[in-house]
């Protein structure tokens, strides 16, 4: 299933359901223009304010997120796509 989540953007609990026991920094997208217009320090973000973050702007979310079965593909890393579509 496609999801355009700027129109539809996640809750806080499908996003902490996505992020799972990962680090949520995983997810964040420090190379966004928007995170450097903020201005915020990377280093003094902790991961409850990443994901409040993420939750105000979507843009902060690294995408592609490809969710096949327990695996979670984050960015554009072809070969990493291409295993997670791979039948087993």
């Amino acid at each position: 299933m496609e999801r355009d989540f700027f129109q539809d953007p996640f809750s806080e609990s499908e996003l902490r359901a996505l992020i799972g026991t990962r680090p949520p920094a995983n997810l964040f997208s420090w190379r966004s223009p928007s995170f450097r217009k903020m201005g915020i320090a990377r280093a003094s973000l902790d991961d409850e304010r990443m994901i409040a973050l993420m939750l105000e702007e979507p843009r902060l979310i690294r995408r592609p997120i490809l969710a096949v079965g327990d695996t979670l593909v984050v960015g554009a890393d072809p070969k990493a796509i291409e295993q997670a579509l791979s039948p087993p």
